[in-house]
């Protein structure tokens, strides 16, 4: 029984205990294991700096490509205009002046103030007009008084030459007295035709000397608005070489646009073109208008040395020549907006486009796709194919402001054409994300 193959062993306690202690001991792993783990560790950071590298690369030194740039043929509003700049004024300025010197002694009218034709706007002093027509009325009722005289001192002279003539036919008298009274007739005659002519320069001086005192009173000579105020009252004004302006007078009703066209563009602009502008204050709307007029001659021509001085040398007429030459030209076209609401004042900024042509619905393109010009007045432009190759096409050209064109032949809605070469960037696609960020 004790020799029997299949008797299990029995084992003692102390063989018991040492099994668990091994067991319960962790098994530890070999040399070689332990040298593999770093080596893994390694690799792994190796292949994460060549994937930064990769990502560094690209990103520093993108791969890049060229490639056109197209726009498609559209439908859609062509306008061609000359830009220019213009300036408000009233449709009537006028600067009332003095034409009598003297102290201001009355001014009845402050900035702003809107005035009816012969308002009374100012009074000067009118002591000396006052007795200036004095005077003038004493000297002509004197030169009427000595009129009178002679009249009847030429009644009492007809009345002699009568008796005379009786007498000499009756051979009663004699011949030369008949000839003093005809002579005394014809002197007393002229004398009243010669006070006949100081009784005119008499009333005259009257005349004047009336119209000079009611130059005193300063009215208004039109419908307007008080613009400025340029002497005030308790000033003295000097009328003797110039009529020094007391107030400036301006008809609001109505603006005139003086717009200022370079020599550049005025071949292109004509008579009853029409215009758009808009103002400083309000860019965001847009007024229009026709053009009334064009200048034949710009502002400048007021300073022209043959014009301001006879006398002007040739040196100084050419270093005038050579002066304006050197400066920009500008011609002023004219045109009236009403302004019944006030809304545009003096001497505001316009700016003015002045329209040269326009279509709507019509086929256009980018300027910068036309090349040159060619003799029969046809563009050259690349279109895109279907294959993305780009072929030669010739366009005829309407409008064009040269920003938009507009095509009359050559090209269909919905083409592409070439505007330009564009070099296009494109970085490859980054493993695992960008590299990380550099910080403690």
């Amino acid at each position: 029984m004790l020799n029997s193959p299949n008797r299990i062993p029995v084992r003692t306690e102390p063989e018991q205990a040492r099994e668990t202690v091994l067991r319960a001991t962790p098994t530890r792993p070999s040399r070689n294991k332990r040298l593999r783990r770093p080596g893994l560790t390694l690799a792994a950071t190796a292949l994460l700096l060549c994937a930064g590298a990769f990502q560094f690369r690209d990103t520093v030194f993108p791969e890049q490509t060229s490639s056109a740039i197209t726009a498609p043929v559209i439908r859609g509003e062509v306008e061609e205009a000359v830009l220019a700049s213009g300036t408000f004024k009233p449709n009537k300025l006028v600067a009332v002046g003095a034409q009598v010197s003297g102290r201001i002694t009355a001014l009845n009218v402050k900035l702003g103030d809107k005035v009816q034709k012969d308002t009374l706007i100012a009074e000067i002093d009118s002591t000396t007009q006052s007795n200036d027509l004095k005077t003038a009325q004493a000297s002509l009722a004197n030169v009427k008084a000595q009129r009178q005289e002679s009249e009847a001192d030429l009644e009492n002279a007809q009345l002699t030459l009568t008796r005379q003539q009786t007498i000499f036919r009756s051979q009663a008298g004699s011949k030369a007295d008949l000839d003093t009274a005809e002579a005394s007739v014809k002197k007393i005659t002229a004398q009243i035709a010669a006070l006949d002519a100081q009784i005119i320069a008499a009333e005259v001086a009257v005349e004047t000397a009336r119209a000079n005192l009611s130059y005193t009173r300063i009215t208004a000579p039109m419908d307007g608005t008080v613009l400025a105020i340029v002497n005030q009252q308790g000033q003295t004004v000097n009328a003797a070489q110039s009529a020094p302006t007391i107030v400036i007078l301006g008809e609001l009703d109505t603006m005139i646009v003086r717009t200022e066209i370079s020599e550049a563009d005025v071949v292109k602009v004509k008579v009853g073109q029409p215009v758009y502008f808009t103002i400083l204050g309000d860019p965001a709307t847009r007024y229009d208008a026709v053009l009334q007029s064009i200048e034949p001659a710009p502002e400048s021509i007021t300073s022209d040395s043959s014009v301001t001085s006879s006398s002007t040398t040739t040196s100084s007429s050419s270093s005038s020549t050579s002066s304006s030459s050197s400066s920009a030209i500008y011609y002023n076209g004219v045109f009236a907006v009403p302004n019944q609401d006030n809304h545009f004042r003096t001497y505001m900024s316009a700016e003015v486009h002045i329209v040269l042509g326009a279509a709507k619905n019509a086929l256009t393109i980018p300027s910068s796709a036309l090349g040159a010009k060619g003799a029969d007045g046809s563009y050259g432009v690349q279109v895109v194919a279907a294959d993305d190759k780009p072929m030669a096409r010739t366009v005829l050209v309407g409008l064009n402001n040269n920003v938009t064109a507009e095509v009359l032949s050559g090209l269909s809605e919905g083409d592409r054409v070439v505007i330009g070469e564009a070099s296009v960037t494109t970085t490859k696609t980054n493993m695992g994300g960008g590299p990380p960020p550099m910080g403690f």
